[in-house]
């Protein structure tokens, strides 16, 4: 009796948490993104402008719910003095959602050089990764394929995961549900890191 009582409890009052990783290169669109998923996932959300969106110093954080399943995002600094810290997260994460300035040519060796890192730390080791390729609504930049072809050296690096690259537009808001439903399914099946259970508040 008792373990239909818990399972009951824990299926009306109780979700699985998932920590998400949003990284990238400071001004890639990190925030706009959690802001825009934050407007299209909860119901009553009213974001803010994402016009008066400034650098994050430091960490931003937001909650999301699908389905049975709750995203807590940690949307970390992208300067490259606060690059150093991101590893102090990856062992506590489900997931990493990174960020690239498609518009942005000059800085794309400089992005890849900051994914090669994350993507080669132990500590993530078979966690999915979505690669955004963000700001898609402007006219003059880069594809997914000239995204995927400056990144390709990395691709034996990424080892058996879930990878996926993806166009995106935190601005206008296309691709981020999609986007954030891909990463809902992997980090569920990801049986080497089981979520935490959070109480329904």
């Amino acid at each position: 009796m008792y373990t239909l009582l818990s399972g009951l409890y824990k299926y009306m009052f109780q979700k699985d948490e998932y920590c998400i990783l949003i990284l990238g290169l400071d001004n890639a669109g990190k925030t706009t993104f959690l802001e825009q998923s934050k407007t299209r996932f909860n119901k009553n959300y009213k974001g803010m402008s994402l016009s008066k969106i400034t650098t994050t110093v430091g960490l931003n954080i937001g909650t999301v719910d699908v389905g049975k399943a709750r995203l807590m995002f940690w949307d970390l600094g992208g300067q490259e003095e606060l690059q150093s810290l991101w590893d102090k997260y990856y062992a506590e994460c489900h997931g990493v959602i990174y960020v690239i300035d498609s518009t942005d040519e000059e800085r794309l060796s400089e992005s890849k050089h900051a994914f090669e890192k994350m993507v080669t730390s132990e500590a993530l080791d078979g966690v999915p990764i979505l690669v955004l390729a963000n700001k898609q609504d402007v006219e003059a930049c880069l594809s997914i394929p000239d995204i995927k072809t400056a990144f390709s050296d990395c691709t034996s690096k990424i080892g058996r995961r879930d990878c996926l690259t993806q166009a995106c537009s935190a601005l206008t808001g296309k691709g981020v549900r999609e986007g954030i439903e891909w990463m809902v399914k992997c980090v569920v099946r990801n049986l080497h890191r089981p979520p935490r259970q959070r109480d329904i508040t």
